[in-house]
C-alpha cells in the first residue's frame, strides 16, 4: 500500500515514516510540506493514505486537505491529520472536511497501525479470485466483464468531456453513476469512490478526464491480474 507522509519537521517526518515502515510492507513517499505534497499529487502520486501535519508553511495541512477533497481524482485518499494535543477544535474542523482521523504527537505506534489496518481492510480493489467468488463466475467470464467495462470507460473518456461542456450535465452524471456501479460490481473500490465523489460535487472536464484515466488504469491492472489468475488455474 502506498503511503504519503507530509511534515515540515524532518524529525517528526522520519519518525512517522519509521512507524509506517514498521507496520508492514508499505511503499512510503514523503513531502516536506503541503505545497510539496500537492505538487507530487498533481504529478500523479496516488497514495491510499496520507498522514499530514496540520501546521506547515506554504500550504497547511488543512489547506491541503481541502484541495485533495475538492479534486475528484484525489478525494478517495484517506487523509489522517497529525496534530498536537491542544488542537482539538482544528481536528474537529478537519473531520468535517473529510479527514479520516488524526494522530497526536508524540506518535504512538498503535495509532499508526490502527489507521493503516483500517485501509488494509478496504483495499483499492478486490483480488480477481474474490470477485469471481462473489459473483459466482469463472476467470474467463471475469475477463469478458472487464473487457466490456474497459470499453465503456474508454467510450466515456472520449464522449463525456464534450457532453459536459454542452448541455449534457445530467446525462454525464447518469453515465458516471453507471460507471461507478460497474466499478463496484467488479470490485474496483478506489475508482468507485472517486466516481462517487465526482458525481457528488462540482467538477469540470479536466477533473472528469483525470478520474476516467485512473479508472481505465485500474481496469487494465485488474485485467492483467485476472489473466494471471486464469493462467495459474
Amino acid at each position: 500500500m502506498k503511503v504519503l507522509v507530509v511534515d515540515d519537521d524532518v524529525v517528526s517526518r522520519m519518525v512517522l515514516m519509521h512507524l509506517v515502515d514498521a507496520s508492514g510492507a508499505h511503499d512510503i513517499a514523503e513531502a516536506e510540506d503541503g505545497a510539496d505534497a500537492w505538487e507530487q499529487l498533481q504529478q500523479g502520486l496516488r497514495p491510499a493514505i496520507c498522514f499530514c501535519d496540520l501546521r506547515m508553511p506554504r500550504l497547511s495541512g488543512m489547506e491541503l486537505l481541502q484541495k485533495v477533497k475538492a479534486d475528484p481524482a484525489l478525494a478517495g485518499i484517506a487523509f489522517v491529520m497529525v496534530s498536537s494535543a491542544n488542537e482539538g477544535a482544528i481536528v474537529e474542523q478537519a473531520s468535517g472536511l473529510g479527514a479520516a482521523g488524526y494522530i497526536i504527537k508524540p506518535f504512538q505506534a498503535e495509532q499508526v497501525r490502527s489507521h493503516l489496518g483500517s485501509l488494509a481492510c478496504a483495499p483499492d480493489a478486490e483480488t480477481p479470485r474474490q470477485t469471481m467468488q462473489r459473483l459466482g463466475i469463472g476467470g474467463e467470464r471475469l475477463l469478458a466483464y472487464l473487457g466490456g467495462f474497459g470499453g465503456q470507460v474508454t467510450a466515456a473518456a472520449a464522449e463525456l468531456p464534450a457532453l459536459l461542456a454542452g448541455t449534457g450535465r445530467q446525462a454525464t452524471l447518469a453515465r458516471i453513476e453507471r460507471l461507478q456501479a460497474g466499478c463496484q460490481t467488479l470490485g474496483l473500490n478506489r475508482p468507485a469512490a472517486a466516481l462517487r465523489a465526482l458525481g457528488a460535487g462540482a467538477f469540470d472536464a479536466e477533473a472528469l478526464g483525470a478520474v476516467l484515466a485512473d479508472t481505465a488504469a485500474a481496469v487494465a491492472r485488474q485485467t492483467d491480474s485476472a489473466r494471471r489468475e486464469c493462467e495459474q488455474a
